[in-house]
């Protein structure tokens, strides 16, 4: 079973998000939050899988809920907005966030997303990838491009990356390419410091997009 807290200060915004995922028999919902501070309350008392998480909260910044909640808690943040395509996007990433989904996406499309960031995997529709992907490049990064989209990565990174991609955690990849967990994450800081992206979210966005081409 699933957990999930929700987190909006507004009612009817959390209403309909309950009633679409409770509609899901392995998802359930532990419970809800109006405020930054409420919501931090109860994460740390209920240990949820998932937040289901707005940016825009009456006392406290999304972002910086979702920097704190990431940063001391194994909860994974799917960020909920009203605009799918922002500036916030990045800022949500970099603090942490595994997903990325529109206030208005359809009812199997959310319950897609909470399965996946559940299972570690990154989630953002396709319009916020190419967003993301687009930021990602842009960005002034040394080295030639090659291979998954990146530039100059070594056999071992682009084998790490694409474990990346695949949702692993360093431990996960380390057990997989018969490493230590050090190596592993010293291998994901020169893959991100190279793709010119802070988090590892972006780095899979980055090899899943090359993968598709």
């Amino acid at each position: 079973m699933l957990s999930l807290v929700i987190v909006d200060d507004h009612a009817a915004v959390r209403a309909g998000v309950t009633a679409i995922l409770t509609a899901d028999p392995d998802i359930e919902i532990l419970g809800e939050a109006a405020t930054g501070h409420d919501a931090i309350q109860l994460i740390d008392s209920r240990e949820p899988d998932v937040v289901v998480l707005d940016l825009q909260l009456p006392d406290r910044d999304g972002i910086d809920i979702c920097r704190e909640i990431t940063a001391r808690t194994a909860t994974r943040v799917l960020i909920l907005t009203a605009y799918e395509i922002s500036d916030n996007i990045t800022a949500a990433l970099d603090a942490g966030a595994a997903g990325f989904l529109a206030k208005t996406a359809e009812p199997q499309q959310m319950i897609d997303a909470v399965h996946a960031v559940a299972a570690g995997q990154a989630y953002l529709t396709p319009s916020v990838t190419r967003y993301v992907i687009a930021q990602a490049t842009g960005r002034n990064t040394p080295g030639r491009r090659t291979g998954a989209g990146a530039p100059d990565l070594t056999d071992r990174e682009q084998e790490v990356l694409q474990l990346v991609a695949e949702g692993l955690t360093n431990k996960q990849i380390a057990q997989r390419l018969v490493i230590s967990p050090a190596t592993a994450k010293t291998h994901l800081a020169r893959i991100m410091q190279k793709l010119g992206v802070s988090t590892r979210t972006q780095a899979a966005m980055l090899a899943r997009t090359a993968d598709n081409r």
